[in-house]
């Protein structure tokens, strides 16, 4: 996608959809669903799903996996006890899906185990199945945290907040 074509998708293509594809209920639902998989796993996920990009940003080069890592920055995602933090970043105008996962999950898990939890929400995202899409994502990366770093005995610390950020 060239720069005026994203430029064109952040100023007009459905983002102000971003409340209704998401209301509040189906939030609560994400949430339930990151707090009830982190406790069969060690790792920290985290759902982020932002609307468009500034047309400066997008001017200025700004693109998908860049902002994704922002907001992996932004909201604390890397800082875990044990770099165990995953984002799922969602960019609706552009239809783009990205995940950002700290090194100590880096190096565990690959990028097309990644890919495959992408591209599954992004095939729900696109036929308007946003609950299940974000469900299903979720799911994914549940089930690749609990291959890779599965649940140990004892209490487990909740590190991140559940509920995901609409940006």
């Amino acid at each position: 996608m060239g720069r005026l074509q994203r430029l064109g998708a952040n100023l007009f293509d459905g983002w102000f959809q971003l409340r209704r594809r998401l209301p509040a209920a189906v939030l609560d639902e994400i949430a339930a669903t990151i707090a009830a998989g982190e406790r069969t796993h060690q790792g920290e996920v985290r759902l982020a799903v932002e609307s468009r990009l500034s047309p400066w940003a997008v001017l200025h080069g700004l693109d998908a996996p860049a902002r994704a890592r922002q907001v992996f920055t932004q909201l604390g995602v890397w800082d875990t006890e044990h770099n165990n933090g995953v984002l799922l970043y969602v960019l609706m105008a552009e239809h783009r899906i990205e995940i950002v996962a700290d090194r100590g999950i880096a190096q565990r898990v690959d990028a097309d185990e990644w890919a495959v939890a992408c591209a599954r929400m992004r095939d729900d995202f696109a036929r308007g199945a946003w609950r299940e899409g974000a469900l299903q994502g979720i799911a994914e990366v549940h089930a690749l945290l609990r291959r890779h770093f599965p649940a140990e005995g004892g209490e487990r610390r909740d590190e991140l907040p559940d509920r995901p950020v609409l940006l």
